[in-house]
């Protein structure tokens, strides 16, 4: 197996447990009903909780896409070379973080 197919791979893999992530993610910020009966403070930890919870849905949709976009180009003659600067992106970058366009320098 070359390392096309391990980013590949990888690539599906992930998107698998971020489309998980999401769906959980989505769950846990559905609103408090107005008429559930909880105090006032559990009401604004539900609220922080909330917020946290929707940051982390942004990130997790970012790296979907992310995901996605890699995978249609995994065939491209430039997959691989950061978008920036045009070279080799690491392998190991790629196998740890399989929705990095950009090498380690230029996504500073």
């Amino acid at each position: 197996m070359n390392n096309t197919d391990d980013i590949a791979e990888k690539i599906i893999s992930e998107i698998e447990k971020t489309e998980k992530r999401i769906a959980e993610y989505k769950e846990l910020t559905k609103p408090t009903a107005p008429d559930c009966a909880i105090g006032r403070v559990s009401r604004m930890d539900a609220i922080n909780n909330n917020s946290i919870n929707l940051a982390a849905l942004r990130k997790s949709e970012d790296k979907l896409k992310g995901l996605k976009y890699m995978l249609s180009k995994i065939n491209d003659d430039d997959f691989g070379l950061c978008e920036r600067c045009k070279q080799p992106i690491p392998i190991q970058r790629l196998l740890f973080m399989p929705q990095s366009q950009f090498c380690v320098y230029c996504s500073r």
